[in-house]
């Protein structure tokens, strides 16, 4: 009898470990407080996403707590991730990918846009490349659904990286693709976005991913107090310093040059700190706090790393 009960144990414990991990199944997974779909959302994840699965809900709704590669950790629906055992983890993580560019498409269950959706997917989703045929890529989902999108909108991960630019004009080109999208709070895609994940969401198109929240992103890098040092692609903060002279980050924009900057405060748009722009902002010039300059510092420093180096994708 003893040999069964420590049989039985020994199964569950295998059963909750051997899925300790999982990735994203859907083109925008919410991650919420709690478990429950009237939580606050925390921050989001995309489709394609390497997640580490810490525990599964015991309200009678089984919702995975999950921790993404920024070290976010929030509660999803099980739908929107898929559980992997380690192995099965890590071969999605070395198979080869598709990466989407464009900011917003569809996978179709056939090479043709006339045949029956299967999912939605927006800029930086990435999926298991299975083969092409013509200007079409045929992709396959965490959960083993597969489908095809156009070469229009996607590109395997091979020549994505052949053509990656992380340049600060093309950064800021990126950024800009994105104005008038609306802001939304804890977004983290072309479908909303608050303001660090707007800053999140461009530079993860690039293979750049620094922390989700403006606060952890104002200390990656190197820090411009003087603002006429500024230069064209570096990120900017706002928000007011504590009494013990420290900063309270709330939010954050990238600098375009010439006194302009763009952020996504109500929706992505372009602002500036001359008073003499029509697009002046005098309340975010008022609460300026500094900038900072990240791009030499990638892979270089903790906190600034590519989907080569951050260990989620490369375990």
């Amino acid at each position: 009898m003893k040999k069964w009960f420590f049989l039985i144990g020994f199964l569950c414990c295998t059963c909750l470990q051997a899925q300790d991990w999982g990735v994203v199944n859907i083109s925008v997974c919410n991650l919420r407080r709690t478990a429950d779909f009237d939580a606050e959302m925390v921050s989001q994840a995309l489709l394609g996403t390497p997640v580490h699965v810490l525990g599964i809900s015991d309200n009678g709704n089984p919702w995975p707590q999950v921790q993404t590669p920024d070290t976010y950790t929030g509660w999803v629906h099980y739908a929107a991730i898929t559980r992997m055992s380690r192995e099965e983890y890590h071969a999605w993580n070395a198979a080869p990918k598709v990466v989407i560019t464009a900011l917003t498409g569809v996978v179709y269950k056939a090479p043709s846009t006339k045949s029956a959706t299967v999912s939605d997917i927006v800029a930086g989703d990435r999926l298991k490349y299975l083969g092409h045929r013509g200007c079409w890529l045929q992709v396959g989902f965490p959960d083993g659904r597969k489908g095809w999108v156009n070469k229009a909108i996607g590109q395997t991960e091979e020549a994505w990286r052949k053509s990656l630019d992380q340049s600060a004009d093309a950064i800021l080109k990126t950024a800009q693709s994105m104005t008038g999208f609306p802001y939304l709070w804890a977004g983290m895609s072309p479908k909303g976005m608050d303001c660090s994940g707007f800053v999140r969401t461009v530079l993860f198109m690039h293979d750049i991913i620094l922390p989700r929240d403006a606060g952890p992103q104002s200390r990656v890098g190197q820090r411009i107090d003087a603002r006429e040092e500024l230069e064209p692609g570096d990120l900017v903060f706002f928000g007011k310093y504590r009494e013990d002279g420290s900063p309270r980050v709330s939010h954050v924009g990238f600098y375009l040059g010439n006194g302009r900057f763009i952020h996504s405060m109500g929706l992505v748009h372009v602002a500036s700190f001359d008073p003499a722009d029509p697009a002046y902002d005098a309340f975010n010039t008022g609460r300026y706090l500094f900038g900072t300059r990240f791009l030499p510092y990638i892979n270089k420093e903790d906190g600034i790393q590519t989907t080569l180096t951050n260990p989620y994708y490369a375990e």
